[in-house]
C-alpha cells in the first residue's frame, strides 16, 4: 500500500521520478530519487552515508547556498542565496521549468544524465615519499563523483551569472543541459575531463 502511494507522488507535484533511468551502475545506489512532495530533510538524517538518503534535487538546492571554493578564490555568497531554503528551491524549480521548455524532457532525467556525464571517474592525489611529492592516479568513489558534479554545476553557473544580467536559474539550466549533452562548454564536463587527463598522465 505504501509503495502504491509513493509511486503516485511527483517532485513538486509536477515531475515524475519513477521512470528515471540511471545508466551508470556505480551511481545507482548514490543518486536518491525517492518521490516526495516536499524535498526537505531538515538535516535530520544522521547516519552513515546520509547523503545517499537525501533526494538529489534537494542536494542541488542545498549546494546553491554554499557553492564552495574554486581554487584559492572564495566565491562570494550572494544575498539571494544565503541559506534560505525557499529561495534556493524556487531557483531549482525555475531551472527545471527552463530545462523542460528547452529540451521537452523530464528535467529530473536531464539532471541525472548531467551528473553521469559531469562526474570524473579518475582523479589524482598527492603522495609524499622521502620528502618528494608526486601525483598518483586514483579511482573516484561514486559518492564523491555525485558531490563533485553538483558542486561544479553550481560553481559554473555562478561564474556565468555573478555580476551579470543573466539570472542564476537560466545559468544553472544551461549548465545542466550542456552537461547532459556532453558538451565541453559545460563547466562540470570540462573540469571532469581535466581531472581524468591529469589522472591518465599520473599513472
Amino acid at each position: 500500500m505504501t509503495e502504491q502511494i509513493q509511486s503516485g507522488f511527483k517532485l513538486f507535484d509536477m515531475y515524475d521520478s519513477s521512470n528515471i533511468e540511471i545508466k551508470d551502475p556505480a551511481l545507482k545506489p548514490y543518486i536518491n530519487l525517492t518521490p516526495k512532495l516536499l524535498l526537505k530533510s531538515h538535516g535530520r538524517i544522521g547516519e552513515k552515508f546520509a547523503k545517499t538518503k537525501v533526494n538529489v534535487v534537494e542536494r542541488l538546492a542545498n549546494r546553491l547556498a554554499v557553492p564552495g571554493h574554486v581554487g584559492k578564490k572564495h566565491k562570494i555568497i550572494t544575498s539571494w542565496s544565503s541559506g534560505k531554503y525557499n529561495r534556493n528551491m524556487k531557483t531549482v524549480m525555475q531551472t527545471f521549468r527552463i530545462i523542460e521548455q528547452k529540451t521537452k524532457k523530464n528535467p529530473v532525467q536531464v539532471l541525472v544524465t548531467a551528473i553521469e556525464n559531469g562526474s570524473p571517474r579518475d582523479e589524482i592525489t598527492v603522495i609524499e615519499h622521502a620528502g618528494a611529492r608526486y601525483p598518483q592516479a586514483v579511482d573516484c568513489s561514486p559518492i564523491r563523483r555525485v558531490d563533485l558534479a553538483l558542486r561544479w554545476f553550481v560553481q559554473g553557473s555562478y561564474n556565468k551569472c555573478f555580476g551579470k544580467a543573466k539570472k542564476m536559474a537560466e545559468a544553472l539550466a544551461d549548465e545542466i543541459i550542456k552537461a547532459s549533452e556532453g558538451s565541453m562548454e559545460s563547466f562540470a564536463r570540462s573540469k571532469s575531463n581535466e581531472a581524468e587527463k591529469q589522472a591518465d598522465s599520473a599513472r
